[in-house]
């Protein structure tokens, strides 16, 4: 299992059980993203999202059930399998990680980081935090074309992912202090619309975090910005 399709993964599995074609929602995305931060195994997310599957199929058989149109509708169950998924674990090995690389080229890497440093360079809001995030996204673009074609184990690209993280995060933080006031205030206001119908399926931790992402991408979509993580690297 390549490690970084985990939000494909839990998409396809979500979108397959659902029957139909239904693209994830911001929201949803910013649900996998805490998940993903939070540590839950992948395994655990899918098998949560059958879980929440099987039982609301058991239901919908007994009398009629509003579609389920949102993957926060799982995230009791995900947290559910998680801890089973913990307590089954205790006191085995880890698994291997040596495969979990496999797919992610240096190049495409490489051009990952440069299409954002890209994107950075036209950045309408924090122009000077927005350009040095760039320069150093192309420092780190010579330094993955540098290495040798088969010197990419997974804890080099997980060594990667965490300084992406890092400069996301001063990013954010550059943001949203740069932002307008009124403009934070509507993407909170959004972020409550949008977690309403979810808040009895979610525990206070999880809603703060699912909010918090939630705002996190909204920001970056209203100034065109990308993303930095692997994550959301192109498959093509």
């Amino acid at each position: 299992m390549n490690y970084f399709n985990y939000f494909t993964e839990i998409e396809e599995r979500f979108q397959q059980r659902r029957g139909a074609l239904l693209l994830l929602s911001t929201l949803d995305w910013a649900l996998i993203e805490t998940w993903r931060e939070a540590g839950i195994p992948l395994e655990a997310a899918l098998r949560g999202i059958d879980a929440a599957f099987d039982k609301y199929e058991a239901r919908q058989k007994r009398g009629g059930m509003r579609r389920i149109n949102g993957l926060a509708w799982c995230a009791q169950a995900v947290l559910q399998a998680a801890e089973e998924l913990r307590e089954a674990s205790t006191g085995t090995a880890s698994a291997s990680n040596e495969d979990r690389a496999s797919g992610f080229e240096h190049e495409r890497v490489a051009a990952h980081l440069e299409a954002a440093a890209a994107a950075l360079d036209s950045a309408a809001i924090a122009p000077e935090a927005c350009a040095a995030t760039a320069a150093r996204l192309r420092e780190l673009a010579v330094e993955v074309r540098a290495a040798l074609p088969d010197s990419a184990p997974a804890h080099n690209l997980e060594a990667l992912e965490r300084t992406l993280t890092v400069l996301e995060e001063k990013l954010f933080a550059t943001l949203t202090a740069a932002a307008p006031e009124s403009l934070m205030v509507a993407l909170k206001e959004h972020a409550e619309r949008e977690l309403a119908p979810y808040r009895s399926r979610m525990g206070a931790v999880q809603l703060r975090q699912v909010e918090h992402q939630f705002v996190q991408k909204q920001l970056l979509v209203h100034y065109g910005l990308p993303r930095l993580s692997l994550f959301y690297m192109s498959q093509q």
